[in-house]
């Protein structure tokens, strides 16, 4: 895990070795433990590079990292199949002199261009220079978990993990104010119909899934898609069998995800996804070692309604775990607010973030580099109660009225809160209508927004890319537009931010693209059954953790007692503050300050004073 840096430009006087240092000083938290710098002769290609070392840790795998004399590589992530893909190479004549993944991604470069990509199971952004051919091939992982930005004029071509590299390089900070207008309206941190653009004007990011060349002479800049998530496919399966390669996929995804040179914790909530991973951990220890001794990381927030940490120190005690516990405080949050914005770069959408924050330098301080994380099991095994309407819809859209009325009936025994009439038959009989019509409620959120100045609001809105719903005739395609369009990123934002603030690396087992894939292959009722969410989840953990954690039916963000915060005077000061920075900046209308301060928690919608916080503090 690291941060990667460059520049590209005809003009050598672009590219200097001051100009990279600033690039990477800037993005020092990311890779505490080295840094390089390389410029090729003609002195029109720079890259930079800050380490974290977690696979071979020798001076030898160090970045810019050169191969066959032809290829320099700077690269942010790990290919958790690297031992695997060194075996085919060597199969294929080549040699190693590290025991790096990124002498192993630079090899399978070499090998198969640009279908090495193909073969990853990893996270990663990488530039790789091509010295013989003039061409950056640069790449981003599947599910955009590691950041890839850039800028580019014409005349220079620059990269970063990071914006705040590119500012160092003298690129202009400034508001994008399209997704500005959409996150102040409807909370929305990510464009669903553009995944390039972000929060800052002429500054782009490669999309998940996507590579992109630029080809130095001719000045060609090219982004091109090689995955995307087939959620048409659906294969008949028996049950049992599904449960059994679910486990399989799971616990080959964890035992990847364990492979490190340094200390591996995981984060705990006391959810049944982290809980999941944990004591699959737990398994996979025991069995290669006879004994094990997994360390665990959890926030607390004792007397809040949502604490979870009866649940996590029940786990802890269960797999005998190295538990330790943060509880982050209002006190800490205005201490660390600015420092979390800078690193956060972009407004966020609740003190949730504060809360992984706070897990991440807990993990600093008890000397762990690794974290195993929960992030995609939501998302992909329809885990949020928003899911069971769009299940529901699409029992009752394939004529399976019966099997519908039964499935609402044991949601209902289960106490999921959930809200089904004749809008959701309507729904789930004209699905287009039921998408022009959610879209139509964000529309009217921006354009008669209670607080947004009139004028900010038309300039800003555009109508194509803004608001973005998709038609769902069934529950794969709720699921993949929050997996892959909007929803999953955002988080996969936070979690890179957070933990690469404290130089720690997280790495999400359930977005294994295999798992994913088989998971995305099968029926609705296959995540969503008998009363419950992520069903298949809870089949092949049965047995591994207690009933209580397993069966438990109610769903708790993982966020602190957001609510009680902003009811604070020192909070409602400092947002009353903030409201006036965005009328000043002719975003809001001057009546927003005579108005009340209204507080929200974490997932309430309508949470205008939290993101006028946000914004105010990144202006």
């Amino acid at each position: 895990m690291c941060g990667i840096s460059g520049v590209l430009s005809p003009n050598p006087s672009l590219v200097t070795p001051d100009r990279l240092g600033q690039m990477t000083n800037a993005l020092a938290h990311r890779g505490p433990d080295g840094e390089g710098h390389w410029i090729n002769t003609g002195g029109t290609t720079g890259l930079g590079h800050r380490r974290l070392s977690v696979v071979d840790l020798s001076p030898e795998a160090g970045q810019p990292f050169h191969y066959l004399g032809r290829y320099t590589l700077v690269y942010n992530g790990e290919l958790y199949n690297h031992p695997e893909l060194r075996e085919e190479l060597q199969q294929q004549g080549f040699s190693f002199r590290t025991r790096s993944d990124t002498e192993v991604l630079a090899a399978a470069y070499a090998c198969w261009g640009a279908d090495c990509l193909q073969r990853f199971d990893g996270m990663f952004a990488f530039a790789l220079w091509d010295e013989q051919e003039q061409l950056l091939f640069a790449a981003r992982d599947r599910f955009g978990e590691k950041p890839f930005y850039y800028f580019y004029d014409g005349e220079q071509l620059l990269f970063a993990s990071e914006c705040k590299a590119l500012w160092a390089a003298g690129v202009l900070k400034s508001w994008n104010h399209l997704l500005l207008l959409s996150y102040l309206a409807n909370g929305h941190t990510q464009n669903a119909v553009d995944a390039s653009l972000t929060f800052y004007k002429d500054v782009y990011a490669i999309p998940p899934g996507h590579y992109a060349s630029f080809h130095l002479p001719r000045r060609e800049l090219l982004v091109n898609l090689y995955w995307d998530l087939d959620k048409q496919q659906q294969q008949a399966i028996p049950e049992q069998e599904a449960v059994e390669q679910f486990r399989h996929l799971f616990r080959t995804s964890v035992q990847r995800r364990l492979r490190s040179d340094v200390p591996v914790g995981t984060s705990l909530s006391g959810g049944l996804d982290s809980s999941s991973i944990v004591a699959t951990i737990c398994e996979q220890l025991q069995a290669a070692s006879g004994s094990w001794k997994a360390t665990a990381f959890t926030a607390t927030f004792p007397g809040f309604e949502k604490d979870e940490s009866s649940y996590a120190a029940e786990v802890a005690a269960q797999l005998q775990l190295q538990h330790h516990t943060v509880t982050p405080s209002l006190e800490g949050f205005f201490a660390d607010f600015e420092r979390l914005c800078h690193h956060q770069e972009q407004p966020f959408g609740s003190a949730s973030v504060y809360a992984q924050y706070k897990v991440m330098e807990l993990a600093k301080e008890n000397g762990v580099t690794v974290l195993l994380d929960g992030q995609g099991a939501d998302e992909t095994l329809a885990g949020y109660t928003r899911y069971v309407h769009w299940y529901l819809q699409e029992l009752v859209g394939r004529f399976r009225y019966g099997f519908a009325m039964q499935e609402r009936i044991r949601l209902q025994q289960n106490s999921i809160p959930f809200e089904w009439g004749l809008p959701n038959y309507l729904a789930a009989l004209f699905p287009v209508v039921a998408n022009a019509h959610l879209e139509e409620v964000e529309r009217k959120k921006i354009l008669v927004h209670p607080h947004l100045r009139h004028d900010y609001a038309a300039e800003h809105y555009d109508k194509f890319y803004s608001i973005y719903k998709p038609p769902v005739s069934r529950l794969n395609d709720i699921l993949y537009f929050t997996t892959m369009q909007q929803g999953l990123g955002e988080l996969l934002h936070y979690a890179d931010r957070n933990s690469m603030a404290h130089g720690r690396e997280l790495r999400l087992p359930f977005l294994s693209h295999e798992l994913v894939e088989f998971v995305f292959s099968l029926p609705a009722w296959y995540k969503i059954r008998d009363g419950f969410p992520k069903w298949l989840l809870r089949q092949a953990m049965d047995g591994k953790l207690s009933d209580r954690i397993v069966w438990r039916t109610d769903k708790v963000g993982y966020e602190p007692p957001q609510r009680q915060w902003m009811e604070h005077p020192a909070l409602r000061e400092r947002i009353h503050e903030s409201r006036k920075r965005l009328v000043d900046a002719q975003i809001l209308d001057a009546s927003v300050l005579e108005r009340p301060i209204r507080a929200r928690g974490s997932y309430e919608a309508d949470n205008y004073d939290w993101r006028y916080l946000c914004v105010a503090q990144m202006m």
